[in-house]
């Protein structure tokens, strides 16, 4: 018996999801919006590109919740996005609304289910889902951290000219202007980006991950970023469907793990089954301990606000 997903929230992020979980045949979808008739529309497109795929994925569109009934993994998207000139602490307090409602019908009618926040400020809105849902800590996470490394992936590759798959990094902290890129274990093929690349040419490449979601939304003018977010949750979806133990960035709680207590904030974490399975903790040099503290502080503060 396939899995069953359900994406609350049919905007850009939650139907190219949908799409790539009807595409991959691992799941059944739920795709759930307060908008009439547009999850339908999409659902419904989306099925009739299943005869080109080959896949036997069932996507339903619906306005009512009761159809998201049994889930084994909800990830919640709804929400506002960023238009330009907003940060991500701006959406606060409209998202966190939406997000703590959606949570408890998440909690209400799949109980068993684990839960991907998708909605921003990520790490924030994580805090809140898993307090609305009452659900393990374990049960909730954000997605956050696997989108800002790649991004920094993304672009390393394009500096370097060479292939992403080849470019491993990763980024840990708030998914914000506080994310701390972890540069100086990055790595290309195997060999140390600190032998590939001059320093001046490394923090440009941090500066325009911090910035990636915010380049994106200046250059649509109308929208934000959605494929690459959408292949983020895809792949931790993936990675808890089939019990694969991936080692991910992903914003989870932290309770005393590199020092923090607390809070959901970006860290490598083995995916699988369970949800959270294990919070991996690196070994930080004293600058980037500090940079991880700072981002800590900032989630904090919008926890406190919420």
């Amino acid at each position: 018996m396939k899995s069953k997903v359900s994406v609350i929230g049919a905007g850009n992020v939650g139907a190219t999801l949908g799409g790539m979980l009807a595409q991959s045949g691992l799941a059944d979808v739920a795709l759930f919006d307060i908008a009439e008739g547009m999850p339908q529309g999409k659902a419904l497109d989306i099925r009739q590109a299943c005869a080109l795929w080959g896949s036997a994925s069932r996507i339903t569109g619906t306005n009512g919740y009761e159809d998201t009934r049994g889930s084994d993994i909800a990830v919640i998207t709804a929400g506002l996005a960023r238009k330009p000139g907003m940060s991500r602490d701006d959406l606060l307090r409209a998202n966190a609304e939406i997000v703590g409602g959606a949570a408890e019908q998440v909690a209400r009618l799949s109980p068993s289910a684990i839960v991907i926040v998708v909605t921003n400020p990520v790490d924030a809105m994580a805090y809140l889902a898993w307090k609305a849902t009452g659900f393990p800590s374990k049960r909730v996470v954000g997605m956050g951290g696997a989108l800002d490394s790649a991004r920094l992936r993304a672009f390393i590759a394009l500096e370097l000219g060479v292939s992403p798959a080849d470019v491993s990094a990763v980024v840990i902290g708030s998914h914000g202007d506080e994310m701390v890129p972890l540069t100086r274990l990055a790595s290309v093929g195997g060999v140390p980006l600190t032998e590939l690349l001059e320093k001046q040419k490394i923090e440009a490449i941090v500066q325009r991950t911090r910035h990636g979601g915010a380049e994106i939304i200046s250059l649509l003018k109308t929208g934000s970023a959605y494929a690459a977010p959408a292949a983020s949750a895809f792949e931790m979806l993936r990675a808890i469907m089939l019990d694969e133990k991936r080692v991910l960035p992903c914003s989870a709680y932290l309770d005393g793990q590199y020092g923090i207590k607390g809070v959901y904030a970006g860290a490598p974490v083995v995916l699988g089954k369970e949800g959270v399975e294990k919070v991996v903790e690196i070994t930080l040099d004293e600058a980037e301990k500090s940079a991880f503290a700072r981002s800590a502080e900032a989630i904090k503060t919008l926890i406190d606000k919420l």
